[in-house]
């Protein structure tokens, strides 16, 4: 009969079976969620968007000419604004930078034109667009080069000395280096050098003459801030 068949012997060996299995179960269910959580965290990567906000330096040859005037010069005055870039990572290496901002140059004569002084100002809108590769094998310190082009826009020009001034919109290259250094993984600081490659020819009125000339303004814009990688 039943209460025959379960013996003392017997049901502690079926008490120590039930026990050992539950402790198989519940190993076996801390293992799967283990592995799960592992799974979870190895498939949560970074945003391909990055936003930077830096103070940029905005220094610029003091070179051009004015076309027929021997031993004609320009010089321009340098400016520090806020600029906005967003990158985006095609790859760990590979990544596209959108960079904005915005400045004034003052334009002034030198050389044989230095009485003009103050020729005129004009507000610069150069967006420019760079192809990077990123170093990734040095941890959080993770340098970068990159080149580009960009269209540069001048508007609400004035004038100084001169009775009319149109600084004309052009293209131009841009070489860049830099580094991001990662606080965590979506913090970090940067430093960043560009090179603009810009010369835009321009035409004006002096004295109720007309001239024309080039502006090679060629910049420097060197900045800081800080990143967010989303």
């Amino acid at each position: 009969m039943m209460r025959d068949w379960i013996r003392p012997g017997h049901g502690i060996t079926l008490g120590i079976a039930l026990v050992l299995t539950g402790l198989q179960q519940a190993v076996a269910a801390d293992v799967e969620v283990e592995c799960v959580i592992q799974n979870t965290v190895d498939v949560v990567e970074p945003s391909p968007w990055q936003v930077r906000l830096r103070a940029l330096g905005v220094i610029t040859d003091d070179k051009g000419n004015v076309n027929g005037i021997p031993g004609s010069g320009l010089s321009y005055s340098d400016t520090v604004i806020p600029e906005l870039d967003f990158t985006y990572y095609f790859t760990d290496n590979l990544a596209a930078e959108l960079v904005l901002g915005t400045t004034s140059a003052n334009i002034y004569g030198e050389g044989t034109i230095g009485k003009l002084s103050k020729i005129g100002k004009t507000w610069v809108l150069p967006p420019t667009l760079t192809l990077q590769y990123h170093f990734t094998q040095f941890g959080a310190f993770k340098p970068y080069v990159g080149a580009g082009v960009n269209y540069t826009v001048f508007y609400n020009q004035v004038t100084g000395s001169a009775d009319a001034l149109d600084v004309k919109n052009t293209f131009g290259g841009a070489v860049q280096v830099g580094f991001d250094y990662t606080v965590d993984q979506h913090w970090g600081v940067n430093f960043d050098v560009k090179k603009l490659f810009l010369e835009p020819k321009f035409d004006a009125v002096v004295d109720g003459t007309n001239v024309t000339g080039r502006a090679k303004l060629n910049p420097w814009l060197i900045g800081t801030g800080v990143t967010y990688r989303f």
